[in-house]
């Protein structure tokens, strides 16, 4: 996020896009909810009626996977109608001139064809969220991200906020609701293919000089190979073996039947995890990890906050901290590292990671610190970019709008869109452990508009099967005009439904994230 989540209540108009907060990010779905009654404006982009549609000033219902023309329309709408702010695009970007270009086809007329949005209402969207001298914050999720032009989404939500100057003020600003707990820190800390902690790139000597002199070893300078690209790798035969940790992709893998045959292919199999996952089950060697409560550490969250996390109990059994566990197989293949406790991990982060440089236990004792703090004096940085971008200029980079990889045809004449519930979180090893949760959602339901219901004969809680090209799975219906006619949104939190055995992998050419939101589907009763 490029602001604190507490900056909600600053707003003056909220836009929330691919993103179902009440059931995805709750805290902070309740936080957009408030400033809404206090008096926000709100501007909801979802092709599901969700309770913020429900609650929005301005709601658009837009054709699922067709958001860079929606953003690239609102930009067309903003420079016609001179409502865009010159100052800041003149003082802080570059490329203005080829946003320009790619949007002027992006007419009013032209963008309802692919999104369905009236020139009304999407002339009504772009007046409200350009409001000059308006704090205008955008909030989106994996529904913007979970596309084959994930990134050509990002890009076309930065390019209207730069034109608009909504960045690098309190109560602004362009903040993504990550997928999970801790992906912030995470990606901090590396776990990209693309770059070294810190986010430095593979081509920045210096860099790698710093962390091969302090790690006493050569580090490879090629970019390493992306999570959803590991399964055909493995299936041509170039991966023998898989460290798997905190993952579950017999579950959570786009096209997971992919995966599965992957896994029964591989050599190799380790999976850390504190449950006996799915994935767990067809492992060689389960290492048992120790749960957030177990264990000493530190968390980074959405907004860029480093927390402190305090063991509260011991772990069970022979589970341990995973930092102990890396550590002591890392010396059984010969190369020490030589850490006491978790304290001594962090001092190396603050040394090598410009971003934590002026982060210590001691500092965050209380309260976290949100990142960039570039020393020990530094008081965070809660709001980014005011007065300047990182990189000095901030970069206009349009994209054209392209069809979502997979549509409905004759043979399967229906998308599929997957959905959380509140009650339960991911692939569900956690929550539906217990069985207060449990009860608050116990089964996955397919969400049917009422017009397929009844093309199809499908009454209220009838058991179906949906089918795509890559797999089936059977389920109870429910009948809801939530979603759109011509779709069904299903949630994937519960492995009698592996949903993820229907979506598909068609990756991101960049981020190469997988098109979880969109995919062909046909929806038949099961005669019992």
């Amino acid at each position: 996020m490029t602001s604190s989540i507490s900056d909600v209540k600053e707003s003056d108009v909220i836009m929330v896009i691919g993103s179902n907060a009440d059931t995805s990010h709750p805290t902070i779905g309740l936080r957009i909810h408030q400033a809404k009654k206090n008096g926000a404006k709100l501007l909801v982009v979802d092709p599901r009626r969700t309770g913020f549609a429900d609650e929005a000033d301005i709601w658009l219902c837009s054709n699922p996977g067709s958001d860079v023309a929606l953003l690239n329309g609102m930009v067309h709408i903003i420079l016609e109608e001179d409502i865009w702010d010159k100052k800041f695009v003149e003082e802080r970007t570059e490329n203005f001139e080829e946003l320009e270009i790619v949007t002027a086809k992006y007419t009013p007329e032209y963008v309802e064809k692919i999104t369905g949005i009236s020139e009304e209402q999407l002339r009504a969207a772009a007046r409200l969220y350009a409001s000059p001298g308006k704090k205008c914050a955008i909030y989106y999720g994996m529904g913007l991200a979970h596309h084959a032009t994930g990134t050509d989404n990002v890009k076309s939500i930065a390019n209207l906020a730069m034109l608009c100057g909504k960045l690098g003020v309190v109560g602004g600003g362009v903040n993504p609701l990550r997928g999970q707990n801790n992906v912030q820190g995470a990606c901090d800390m590396g776990a990209l293919y693309t770059t070294l902690p810190g986010y430095s790139g593979l081509d920045n000597n210096d860099v790698f000089d710093r962390f091969e002199k302090l790690w006493e070893v050569k580090l490879p300078r090629r970019k390493g190979k992306a999570a959803t690209e590991v399964w055909d790798a493995i299936l041509e035969g170039d991966i023998k073996g898989l460290y798997c940790f905190g993952e579950d992709p017999v579950l959570a893998d786009p096209n997971a039947l992919h995966a599965v045959r992957a896994l029964e292919k591989i050599d190799f199999l380790i999976v850390q995890d504190i449950f006996l996952t799915e994935t767990a089950k067809m492992a060689d060697v389960v290492f048992p990890a120790a749960c957030y409560a177990e264990k000493d550490g530190t968390f980074t969250c959405t907004e860029r906050r480093v927390q402190r996390v305090r063991k509260a109990v011991d772990p069970p059994g022979e589970a341990r901290p995973d930092w102990q566990i890396f550590c002591e197989l890392s010396h059984r293949m010969g190369y020490d590292m030589p850490y006491s406790k978790p304290e001594d991990i962090f001092k190396e982060i603050a040394l090598l990671i410009p971003q934590y440089a002026g982060i210590s236990y001691e500092r965050i004792e209380k309260v976290g610190l949100q990142w960039p703090v570039p020393d020990l004096q530094h008081p965070g940085t809660p709001v980014l970019h005011i007065g300047k971008f990182t990189k000095g200029r901030g970069l206009f980079i349009p994209e054209d709008y392209t069809s979502p990889v997979e549509m409905p045809d004759a043979d399967y004449p229906l998308i599929l869109t997957t959905i959380r519930e509140t009650a339960q979180y991911n692939f569900g090893s956690m929550t539906r452990k217990t069985p207060e949760i449990e009860a608050l959602c116990p089964e996955a339901l397919a969400e049917i508009n009422p017009v397929d219901a009844a093309r199809l004969g499908i009454a209220d809680l009838d058991t179906i099967e949906v089918s795509s090209r890559r797999g089936s799975v059977q389920l109870r219906a429910k009948i809801s005009d939530r979603s759109q006619v011509g779709t069904i949104a299903i949630p994937y939190h519960f492995a009698e439904v592996p949903v993820n055995n229907l979506t598909l992998n068609s990756l991101d050419r960049l981020s190469r994230s997988p098109q979880y939101k969109i995919c062909a589907i046909k929806a038949t009763k099961v005669e019992t």
